[in-house]
């Protein structure tokens, strides 16, 4: 295994690989295939290979499918992957229902997901997002005991407020704080992430592309079915606008000898060593393209340009990172 950078994920948290391995679009998302599950399994076991071992899924990807491809790609080198695991979204006929965060369903959840992984501890356990339904201490509370007894090693939150960050914190040390960044999002910089890095919570940073639109690949109109249709940032004259805003991005990529989503990552990568730039792959042929983006470096200006141009509020529309 080759020496990837590392970091503390959190105050004297656990020592990750600095990217982390998103695997959620292994298995299928809003009604898509499934990915080729050898070209999958072979995708996780390079990436450990190449010195990233933060895998991040969710006992509701593909109805359990992801956790159970995960376990077959760990099989004989646990040592080697850090495991994130995400519950409480319940699923069915491709729908999202809601959220089930009640303790004794947790207590359920978890045992699958063990199974499934074929492992006995998960390194960082964590609710999907909150919805008040059931009290915080309850669902703190609970994963709180799994860490007691074995089951967990870390407690992780994702997509919530710096409020409920806080109080999280209060009830039980919070390792990380999974939620979606990127240079089209940057809400959570005004208390969010504020909050996090005084409070010592690393960050798992998802959608550093913003769903493709800072790829540079993507062109209006999209075609008919596309799920971000069901997104205002992608409607009409948003999306438009919001395509010409990305063609900054594209000329500086040109100019330094990179991709447009290479950027994007690194941006995000860049905003500290308490942050991870989590990046979705399926195939083995964009792992070396995104390793190569995390040794990305920005002049003052270039860095200046991009935060001027992309600054809270300059993408219109909005998205699911949006509630």
């Amino acid at each position: 295994m080759k020496n990837r950078t590392k970091i503390t994920l959190g105050k004297n948290g656990p020592l990750v690989s600095k990217l982390g391995l998103g695997c959620m679009r292994m298995s299928s998302v809003w009604g898509s295939p499934v990915n080729d599950e050898n070209e999958s399994i072979n995708t996780i076991q390079m990436a450990l290979d190449s010195g990233i071992n933060f895998l991040n899924t969710g006992d509701f990807y593909g109805s359990g499918h992801n956790e159970l491809l995960v376990g077959k790609a760990i099989k004989g080198r646990r040592d080697d992957a850090f495991i994130s695991v995400k519950f409480g979204a319940i699923f069915y006929g491709g729908h999202m229902l809601g959220l089930d965060l009640r303790p004794t369903s947790i207590k359920n959840f978890i045992n699958y997901s063990l199974v499934r992984l074929g492992i006995d501890t998960i390194d960082l356990y964590q609710p999907c997002r909150l919805d008040n339904s059931v009290p915080l201490e309850d669902v703190i509370g609970t994963i709180a005991d799994l860490i007691k007894e074995g089951k967990v090693r870390h407690l992780g939150v994702s997509e919530i407020t710096a409020d409920q960050l806080r109080k999280a914190n209060s009830i039980y040390p919070v390792t990380a704080l999974e939620i979606g960044y990127s240079l089209a999002d940057r809400q959570i910089e005004s208390d969010l992430l504020p909050a996090a890095k005084e409070l010592g919570i690393g960050v798992v940073a998802f959608a550093n592309t913003a769903e493709g639109l800072l790829t540079g690949e993507m062109k209006a109109p999209l075609p008919a079915g596309d799920y971000h249709h069901h997104f205002s940032r992608f409607q009409g004259q948003n999306l438009i606008s919001n395509l010409e805003k990305v063609e900054v991005l594209k000329q500086l990529a040109k100019e330094k000898g990179f991709t447009p989503t290479q950027l994007a990552i690194a941006w995000v990568n860049a905003q500290g060593d308490y942050v991870m730039p989590l990046v979705s792959m399926s195939r083995r042929s964009r792992l070396p393209e995104n390793i190569q983006a995390m040794e990305i470096e920005f002049s003052p200006d270039e860095m200046n340009v991009l935060n001027t141009h992309f600054a809270s509020g300059a993408i219109l529309g909005g998205t699911y990172l949006q509630r």
